[in-house]
């Protein structure tokens, strides 16, 4: 039998690596961040324990990219599904109700990425937060910004803060509210993007799956309390 050639050990680099990064999301979202270890995650994407490592610096780092791939895969779903646009500020009102989405849809997971951005370890600089970056500074550039390098900051800490505000155990704020100041914030009229209670064209507000992922799962029972 002959030896794989070396863009098929890539591919399934790339498969096994996705299914650790799905497994850690639906865990997550299933039980809570303390409660989901290493061990299960490996378990649920059909993997080696090891192989956790052999991307992952820790538990942390594999969480923080696996919510920032969700994020990035649900962004450019919201971004280029159909009716697909070059309008800067439906893309902008797309981006907010995409990131808005998650903290409604998955509160649980979102909690947990907030509470680890704000520990020590601040931000994991990987290349899924690369492309979230990336897509975000688009959309501030298609707006019409003429200062990304200022204004793409400004809105993912508006954004953060929203989602913090719409996963708050206990008191979380109406996303009508906070929609309505971001929106105002930019000059957005109500009807752009998905408001709330419309359905978006083709299911796309949440990232869809690969084939190849480990299952999907969401805690929207745990999100109707925020809503």
């Amino acid at each position: 039998m002959s030896p794989r050639s070396a863009s098929v050990n890539e591919e399934l680099r790339r498969r096994s690596r996705e299914r650790l990064l799905q497994a850690t999301v639906d865990l997550v979202a299933e039980r809570g961040y303390e409660a989901t270890t290493l061990g299960d995650i490996a378990d649920r994407a059909g993997s080696a324990r090891g192989l956790i490592s052999y991307y992952f610096p820790g538990k942390r780092q594999l969480f923080q990219s696996a919510v920032h791939r969700l994020m990035h895969r649900t962004l450019e779903a919201a971004l280029e599904r159909e009716p697909r646009t070059d309008d800067g500020r439906e893309r902008l009102a797309r981006a907010i109700d995409a990131i808005l989405g998650l903290a409604v849809d998955r509160p649980v997971l979102m909690r947990a990425h907030m509470a680890g951005i704000l520990q020590a370890e601040g931000f994991v600089q990987d290349e899924e937060q690369q492309r979230l970056a990336f897509l975000l500074r688009d959309t501030v550039e298609r707006y019409g910004s003429q200062d990304v390098d200022t204004d793409y900051p400004l809105l993912r800490a508006l954004l953060m803060g929203a989602v913090f505000a719409v996963a708050l155990p206990g008191a979380p704020m109406p996303l009508e509210r906070l929609r309505t100041e971001l929106f105002q914030r930019y000059g957005l009229d109500w009807g752009l993007g998905v408001p709330p209670g419309e359905k978006p064209p083709g299911g796309t507000r949440c990232a869809h799956e690969d084939p190849d992922d480990a299952g999907t799962s969401s805690d929207q029972s745990s999100s109707k309390s925020s809503k």
